[in-house]
């Protein structure tokens, strides 16, 4: 199969990429620079070069291909203060996918979030199908990304075996500066290992190499309209977190309160307040998919996380 990747270099992009060309499948990748151009070209993916914005080369790359999948979002725009900007550019990316793609039958895989869906208890594929089911807690930027997950839904209806996959908000691994990297970061320059009130709250959590094979699996056989969860780990206290890099960095781990939560962990705060376990149940019988890797605290205990050029 031809499939364009959108976010080919990036984190999860640069472990899906070899999943799929080991699959047999020809990659052609999206690249906004010379740098990723390279990587994707050292991989063995053919490439395009572009943005999200440039709609017409996400349309003509995409009507050239026998698959799509949209990793690819603005996260150096949203966490500097644009996050509803980036997530209007993710959906007139996803806009422009459904009217290449639609009447072929072709598959289109979507790369949304699991942080919040159902914030208290374990959320299921069935949450947030719909708007009328969309958490009430979401405004703005995060409202209208989970909206475009529900687009992408719908897609179903115009002939496109579209699905969506829920990524947990810590996807690890050896190379990762996602979330788990920066609160390593926090841990170090403030000299505490934290965590928000009891730390009790609970993220769910995959390893990097797993969720590049569920989405090639999404790819290959997802039916269309599919809600796949990427979740290995159901959910890990926050505190749990906490004590392993506490000792890793030879740090006392203590609570922060929920009001001092934005000052200590500054734009993390927010996010480490949300108990939002998930379960991946459905998904795995759908597909078969049965997650291998370390989970998140064994990774943490290999030890590449508190590399210094980790930072």
């Amino acid at each position: 199969m031809r499939v364009f990747v959108t976010g080919a270099s990036g984190w999860i992009g640069s472990a899906l990429v070899p999943e799929l060309i080991g699959a047999g499948h020809h990659v052609v990748g999206l690249a906004r620079s010379d740098t990723s151009a390279a990587a994707l070209t050292k991989a063995g993916a053919d490439v395009v070069r572009g943005t999200l914005d440039d709609v017409h080369v996400l349309r003509d790359a995409a009507e050239a291909s026998e698959g799509v999948v949209h990793l690819a979002f603005k996260h150096d725009v949203a966490f500097a203060g644009g996050f509803q900007n980036a997530a209007d550019a993710d959906r007139r990316a996803v806009e422009t996918f459904g009217e290449a793609l639609a009447g072929s039958g072709r598959p289109f895989v979507l790369a949304s979030g699991l942080l919040g869906l159902a914030p208290g208890r374990v959320s299921t594929e069935e949450d947030g199908r719909s708007s009328d089911a969309l958490p009430a807690h979401l405004t703005g930027g995060p409202r209208t990304r989970m909206g475009t997950a529900q687009l992408t839904l719908a897609l179903a209806d115009r002939t496109i075996r579209s699905s969506v996959v829920r990524l947990p908000p810590t996807v690890h691994g050896d190379g990762d500066h996602g979330f788990m990297a920066a609160l390593i970061g926090i841990a170090r320059d403030k000299g505490v290992s934290g965590y928000v009130g009891d730390g009790s709250q609970r993220w769910p959590a995959a390893h990097r190499d797993d969720v590049a094979r569920l989405f090639r699996l999404a790819l290959e056989g997802a039916p269309a309209g599919s809600v796949l969860h990427a979740t290995a780990e159901q959910g890990v206290p926050i505190r749990t977190i906490a004590e392993v890099i506490g000792r890793h960095l030879d740090l006392p781990t203590r609570s922060v309160s929920a009001d001092d939560a934005a000052e200590h962990f500054t734009w993390l705060g927010g996010f480490l307040a949300i108990d939002s376990p998930a379960s991946s149940g459905p998904t795995r019988d759908l597909l078969g998919w049965r997650p291998t890797q370390p989970g998140l605290i064994e990774d943490l205990d290999k030890g590449h996380y508190f590399r210094t050029d980790q930072r």
